[in-house]
């Protein structure tokens, strides 16, 4: 089975690039260019240089103890957490900025939910001397009030969407209506595996450092490369597509995606798209997404505001339409409660929306030969005021 993108963008049936007519020429540059721009010498010198250097990777895949005696499984975490900025972000922002850099853009902007996408893409434009602006809903800036002033401190302009629910998707809409009106001097960042062709293979190209270090790691580890499973939460599915990416063909490794059920998947708070949506576009391209029988887009609500989405990339609609990727999904409170089980097993508070990885453990039926590899996508600083409101611990 092929799970490659195509030479017009999609996976199986999702993908394209469903855009305005101005944008034509900007996404015609990055698909004519990206892939010859990523894959020269002097562009992976540099990248892997500052991967090493500067985010600080390969970072650890760490054998955590108690929380496999507690499953009776073999449980790795991919310490995505220890990434400079606390989260896999950064990966996809320095290939980006330094796409952005070869095609003679000038100035960034880029979208935000948790705000851990726009911290990483304001710190890249620090380090290369670029003017940025950041899109992010006002609830989100209001609920991740830390990564906001880390942004405005590394000399990025935070702009608050305000319109929708003023979350993700609103902001998405306004970096978008952004580029629109600035096409030729202006490189958009998108923070996951969404947008029209080529972002999601772009990022996901990025992000696959992720899966590429965990093969060589668990061969040092175990003398095997391939685990028998790997969980990711799913929001857009960046981390989840670097998770998965090297074990995509290796049928053997069972792929666990974990979508935010919010208040409950029928509870008309969720965004638990591969249980709620329907092919639709979102955002550029054809996917799977929430929406009402006319095709608006329903509101998404997750108690994390990465994972606040109404869809997934289209590379995860085509690998839960095949059935290659099992999804599933966990609450609020399930999330929240495996959130602190992780901090007093193992010392390490993750982000929130991790801690829905965490939480699919109650959910998959583990043997104890099972190798499991948990993507630990984000730490939990940006998150202590939610974790302080929700208060069950």
């Amino acid at each position: 089975m092929k799970f490659e993108v195509d030479e017009r963008g999609y996976y199986g049936q999702f993908g394209g690039a469903y855009i305005p007519e101005m944008l034509y020429p900007n996404i015609e540059q990055l698909r004519d260019n990206y892939l010859k721009i990523i894959y020269e010498p002097e562009f992976q010198a540099e990248f892997n240089d500052l991967l090493k250097n500067y985010v600080g990777r390969p970072t650890p895949l760490y054998l955590a103890k108690r929380l496999s005696e507690k499953y009776r499984a073999t449980i790795y975490l991919k310490r995505e957490d220890l990434c400079h900025t606390g989260a896999h972000k950064i990966n996809n922002t320095i290939g980006q900025i330094l796409v952005a850099k070869r095609l003679g853009k000038k100035k960034i902007i880029a979208e935000t939910g948790a705000g851990q996408h726009g911290v990483a893409t304001a710190t890249v434009c620090a380090l290369m001397g670029m003017e940025c602006i950041v899109y992010m809903g006002k609830l989100d800036m209001d609920r991740q009030r830390p990564n906001v002033e880390r942004m405005r401190i590394l000399g990025t302009k935070v702009v608050p969407a305000l319109s929708g629910n003023m979350t993700l998707k609103d902001a998405t809409n306004e970096a978008m209506r952004h580029w629109i009106n600035h096409p030729t001097d202006t490189h958009y960042i998108i923070g996951s595996v969404v947008g029209p062709h080529p972002y999601p293979d772009m990022v996901a190209r990025f992000q696959s450092v992720i899966s590429e270090e965990i093969k060589k790691q668990l061969q040092e580890e175990i003398g095997n490369p391939y685990p028998d499973y790997v969980f990711a939460c799913v929001g857009g599915g960046s981390n989840a597509a670097g998770a998965f990416y090297h074990f995509l063909n290796d049928e053997h490794v069972q792929l666990i995606g974990v979508e935010a059920a919010g208040k409950g998947v029928d509870s008309g708070e969720s965004a638990a798209t591969t249980a709620l949506g329907k092919p639709g576009v979102l955002h550029g391209s054809k996917t799977l997404l929430m929406q009402t029988e006319d095709g608006q887009v329903v509101e998404p609500y997750s108690i994390s505001a990465g994972l606040d989405y109404p869809g997934i990339g289209p590379l995860h609609a085509h690998l839960f339409d095949v059935g290659r990727v099992q999804f599933v999904s966990a609450t609020d409170d399930e999330a929240m409660n495996a959130g602190i089980e992780l901090s007093r097993l193992e010392g390490i508070i993750p982000a929130i929306e991790t801690a829905h990885a965490i939480a699919a453990l109650d959910k998959i039926e583990l043997s104890a030969e099972d190798v499991v590899v948990i993507n630990l996508s984000g730490r939990g600083d940006k998150d202590l005021e939610t974790y302080i409101r929700w208060g069950k611990y």
